[in-house]
């Protein structure tokens, strides 16, 4: 790859920042806020329990020296860090409409860099490639969301069989409470659901679940190849046939169901998201939905 190619990728990188901040400024009218990690996480000191406190908060340990009840208060985190895990396997190279799903999860990786930004802020990221998984460090400047953009633009999503989600999830550090953003197909092995369920349990994780029309419906063509991009295997579909349609379509809302449910019960947000769709329509309900059951839960004592 020559240095020009770079500073294309770089420039468009930027661009595609910039024009996805302005339309998420333009339209989410400061519901940015839905995607903070909430009061905080940090531990500060153990406090007598009062009526009303969220026994999740107790204190065992103080409890079992004192023989008093204690919940232990937390400082506000005022600074968030968010990971990206980004699928960029072979599959993410499938676009029938209007984009590659790649270019799609590139794009809501620009939408909740923009959402997540503020100062002292930071960003980083785990990609998850045909080769392997590579992991960025968390970057604090003004130029980390362009920057972290280039280097996924730069990845080709090729053909191969590469690791599953869940070794790119297990390269997630666990330490501060944070944001964390899967943008993957949720293709392949259920490999990545026990760490997911981990990483709720310390951090706000959403799942960006990307797909394409045609991994859901079955154009009617007559014979149709179909090549999977990381195993090789061809196989010839009969797509004149309405029952192989309907089939078809039947296991493929089965499958995008069970992934939904499989975030669910990790404990993650799942947010569904089409190549042929309105990403920042989808977005946006997604992060009013957000606030409205937060707002119910702690109107619950939650």
């Amino acid at each position: 790859m020559t240095a020009g190619s770079l500073l294309t990728k770089g420039a468009r990188a930027k661009r595609l920042y910039l024009e996805v901040s302005h339309k998420v400024d333009g339209y989410l009218h400061g519901e940015h806020l839905g995607i903070q990690v909430g009061p905080g996480g940090d531990p500060a000191e153990a406090r007598v329990y009062e009526p009303g406190d969220d026994v999740r908060r107790m204190d065992w340990a103080v409890l079992a020296r004192t023989g008093e009840p204690h919940v232990r208060t937390t400082t506000a985190q005022r600074e968030l860090d968010t990971t990206f895990v980004v699928d960029l396997t072979p599959s993410m190279g499938l676009g029938t409409r209007r984009q590659l799903k790649k270019e799609l999860a590139l794009t809501v990786v620009a939408a909740f860099s923009h959402l997540a930004s503020g100062p002292g802020d930071r960003i980083g990221a785990v990609l998850l490639t045909r080769d392997g998984v590579r992991r960025l460090p968390s970057r604090s400047t003004a130029s980390a969301a362009p920057h972290l953009l280039s280097v996924l633009d730069r990845v080709a999503v090729g053909e191969g069989q590469g690791p599953g989600l869940g070794e790119a999830l297990h390269a997630v550090p666990l330490p501060r409470r944070g944001l964390v953003v899967v943008v993957s197909d949720l293709l392949g092995p259920r490999d990545w659901q026990k760490r997911m369920q981990l990483l709720a349990q310390r951090h706000d994780v959403v799942a960006a679940h990307v797909s394409d029309p045609v991994e859901l419906t079955l154009p009617a063509v007559g014979l149709l190849r179909v090549r999977d991009p990381e195993t090789g295997r061809a196989v010839d579909v009969p797509t004149g046939s309405r029952a192989v349609r309907e089939a078809y379509a039947q296991a493929a809302a089965a499958r995008q169901a069970s992934a939904a449910a499989a975030v669910r019960a990790a404990g993650a947000s799942h947010l569904p998201l089409s190549t042929d769709g309105d990403w920042l329509r989808d977005i946006s309900r997604f992060l009013t939905l957000r606030r409205r059951v937060r707002a119910a839960r702690r109107v619950a004592g939650r």
